[in-house]
């Protein structure tokens, strides 16, 4: 989200595509915790990134929307994730790989993360 707000703060068109446990992203009141025995710290990155000015995951996403980031979740992941359409934040659309890939193949850059 930090690449593609960046890109899009510099007049990059850019397209994020999501797959299989990145849908939770996606998902309406998502909210990212850090896995295993990081948990208990998920509260206190917060907090470090609110002192620092670093954008938390919610500004990251509304930031991305404004700037005009276009998201999609992925067709076949969703199914198998048990993710439905109204599930998704909105402004996400549905696609498949060979979408993914149609716009890959006429991008500048591609980052696969």
């Amino acid at each position: 989200l930090f690449l593609g707000s960046s890109g899009s703060a510099l007049d990059a068109e850019v397209h994020i595509f999501f797959t299989f446990f990145g849908l939770n992203l996606l998902k309406k009141g998502f909210k990212p915790q850090l896995k295993g025995l990081m948990r208990p710290f998920t509260g206190m990155m917060i907090r470090k990134m609110k002192k620092e000015k670093v954008p938390v995951f919610e500004e990251l996403i509304d930031q991305c929307r404004e700037l005009g980031v276009k998201f999609y979740a992925c067709s076949t992941s969703m199914k198998l994730m048990n993710v439905k359409k109204e599930d998704l934040i909105e402004g996400c659309e549905v696609a498949g790989a060979t979408t993914f890939l149609k716009i890959a193949l006429e991008a500048d850059v591609t980052l696969f993360i």
